[in-house]
């Protein structure tokens, strides 16, 4: 636990968290997606072979670079690894079988233990945006992002029904120093949301930070796993100090990360789609491996960050065919390596929340479900290529991920899903409406969108001709109004608060 952390806690007793529990507005949130319906494949056994073979060579012959972490190297050596200067080249089979240690799914536990989710096995969790600078609404347009902006971005998060995480930078706050910004958005989603959450990976002080700030939260970590973090791999076959750094920290305090390349391809994996699986697989075995170098046994997932480029324009693409074969394939190596799976979002390249927008955001959602993916981040809120925060694509896609869980289900042919007393009561030319059958499946036979309109076009227009955007405008605002803060014990509040007061005191600001 940290310095001083347990005293602080003693101070606060439990009758005033179990008053602010009493008196708190419960909000409804749907348990994270488990799958009744089966992945879509699209590899065959042979060709599944051929690509692992071919990683299994690249991580050989060519190897991957640990920059600047000269103690990443010692270990590489240690575990048998051929390593000079920067390379290191893994005989075949090594990184295989170091991988074997990872668990298969894992239990990320949430301050509220009704929010808590498990990640793999047949299980989706979806979590928002993560990273852009800018955020866009539709009054003030395109801007840079500020703390006041992150914390609407929590608040919305922790007030859709549909998602299940809370997610990390769900935006990054320009107007809070560089080296500091990172505590006031663990704190914001500590105290304004009660689902999981993510730590900072910017620097490995930071993800320090996480892992302490999160002992404080639960009262100590016991080994439990609170925070599953974004590693990003430097493709091609580069694994930076600062991301391993921080996986170091994670993976020592049994905190889970995505292991994850960063593709786009043309620019930093092959044109092919066989070529880039076979990095990509290259990349997190390696990355997979290097983690329980650390800890056997830490939680870690197989990550696919996957996009194409415009060979005109350089620009990346998303909702593409190849980007979806690519996220399908990575499905099957990851189930076959046994690790859980992240992929997938809702991925536009488009400048405002329209038709484009919808058309890439639809396409990738429905392709994470279909491929198995197990953990989703950017699930909603994603624009303009991830530069932008959107907060109307943000509700846009919320409501959307509705859909999602609906599709999961699958088809029920229980005795009530095969209604033949409803085809029995009603009868040749009857109708539906009124029978026995309906009345009592009517509120839950059908998704509901808390967005879309169906109206009437003379109702419609009365009330103002509204497109998606303005509805999605009118949404934002209505959550904003009707959030109210999740109970939490206010000696763990005050703990935090004065953890982050101290962290910020002890270090100028930098901007860089």
């Amino acid at each position: 636990m940290s310095e001083g952390a347990e005293g602080r806690r003693a101070r606060g007793g439990g009758g005033a968290a179990r008053r602010a529990e009493r008196t708190a507005v419960r909000i409804e949130v749907a348990k994270y997606i488990e799958r009744n319906i089966p992945n879509f494949e699209v590899l065959n056994d042979e060709a599944l072979s051929i690509i692992e073979a071919n990683a299994e060579t690249v991580l050989e012959e060519i190897g991957v670079n640990f920059v600047e972490n000269p103690e990443a190297l010692a270990r590489w050596k240690e575990a048998g690894a051929d390593v000079r200067g920067e390379r290191v080249r893994l005989p075949k089979g090594l990184a295989r079988e170091l991988c074997k240690t990872a668990p298969s799914s894992y239990v990320q536990h949430a301050r509220n233990p009704e929010r808590s989710v498990t990640v793999g096995g047949r299980n989706l969790v979806l979590a928002p945006v993560y990273g852009p600078p800018f955020v866009r609404d539709a009054d003030g347009g395109r801007r840079y992002a500020t703390i006041d902006d992150f914390h609407k971005f929590v608040k919305l998060a922790y007030m859709s029904k549909w998602l299940h995480h809370s997610g990390g930078t769900v935006c990054e706050p320009t107007d809070v120093p560089v080296n500091k910004r990172h505590l006031d958005m663990l704190l914001a989603h500590m105290t304004l949301s009660d689902k999981p959450y993510m730590g900072s990976v910017t620097e490995p002080v930071r993800a320090q930070d996480s892992v302490e700030m999160s002992d404080i939260l639960f009262g100590g970590l016991n080994d439990r796993t609170v925070m599953t973090s974004l590693i990003n791999i430097n493709s091609p076959l580069t694994f930076d100090g600062i991301m391993m750094g921080a996986l170091e920290v994670y993976a020592r305090a049994n905190q889970a990360a995505i292991i994850s390349p960063f593709i786009v391809g043309g620019a930093m994996a092959p044109v092919t789609v066989a070529g880039t699986l076979t990095q990509v697989l290259a990349e997190v075995l390696a990355g997979v491996a290097y983690s329980q170098l650390i800890r056997k046994g830490a939680p870690v997932i197989f990550g696919a960050f996957v996009t194409s480029i415009d060979m005109n324009s350089g620009a990346p693409t998303f909702g593409t065919p190849e980007a979806s074969l690519i996220t399908y394939g990575a499905g099957q190596l990851a189930r076959r390596l046994g690790l859980p799976y992240r992929s997938a979002g809702g991925f536009t390249g488009s400048k405002v929340p329209d038709a484009q927008a919808a058309y890439e955001s639809s396409n990738s959602l429905n392709m994470g479900l279909l491929a198995g993916v197990n953990f989703m981040l950017h699930s909603c809120g994603w624009l303009e290529g991830g530069l932008v925060s959107s907060f109307e694509k943000f509700v846009m896609d919320a409501d959307q991920l509705g859909v999602l869980h609906g599709l999961a289900k699958g088809i029920d042919i229980s005795d009530n899903g095969q209604a033949m007393d409803a085809i029995r009561e009603v009868g040749p030319g009857g109708h539906y409406l009124g029978c026995a059958h309906t009345q009592a499946n009517f509120k839950t036979a059908f998704w509901r969108t808390e967005l879309l309109d169906y109206k009437p076009y003379e109702t419609w227009e009365e009330e103002g001709a509204r497109d998606t955007i303005a509805l999605a405008r009118n949404r934002v605002t209505k959550l904003l109004n009707d959030y109210q803060k999740p109970a939490i014990d206010p000696a763990i509040e005050e703990a935090l608060n004065d953890y982050v007061a101290k962290k910020k005191a002890s270090m100028p600001d930098a901007f860089m």
